[in-house]
């Protein structure tokens, strides 16, 4: 079963990322939440994470700070960062795709959009399973 974290400073966001995942077609996974960045490390550091979802905008660290210490540790450099941002910042998000950020995501959020951005994973079989092929399973189902 796989671990995501996601990471924001609003409860109504976390829970509509965890939704969109869920339809996405990792609604298997073992959910984590924090509220920001420094809550998150927190997290990281007792839990291990597959994902991480994060805000980039967030009080006490936030996105792009908890980004730098992600991919600055050894135990979590290879952990995909996908970043959520209302912001429309250019400049912000081609610096987060450079720090290693695996996508930079607008808000709001969809599960076509999220499927997509993490899309890359998929070839990655013997660390995500059959995720996506369950998620389109379930979609043609309904």
């Amino acid at each position: 079963m796989k671990r995501i974290l996601i990471v924001d400073d609003s409860s109504t966001a976390r829970m509509v990322v965890r939704r969109c995942l869920e339809i996405a077609g990792f609604g298997d996974a073992t959910f984590l939440e924090a509220e920001n960045g420094k809550d998150a490390l927190t997290i990281l550091k007792q839990e291990p994470a597959d994902l991480v979802v994060t805000d980039l905008n967030m009080p006490v660290m936030d996105g792009e700070t908890f980004l730098r210490w992600v991919k600055g540790s050894p135990k979590t450099h290879d952990i995909p960062v996908v970043m959520i941002s209302s912001a429309g910042n250019a400049a912000k998000e081609k610096q987060v795709l450079a720090m290693g950020a695996l996508a930079v995501l607008g808000k709001p959020v969809s599960p076509e959009i999220l499927k997509e951005s993490i899309g890359a994973l998929a070839g990655m079989e013997e660390h995500w399973g059959s995720a996506f092929c369950a998620g389109d399973e379930k979609e043609e189902s309904q």
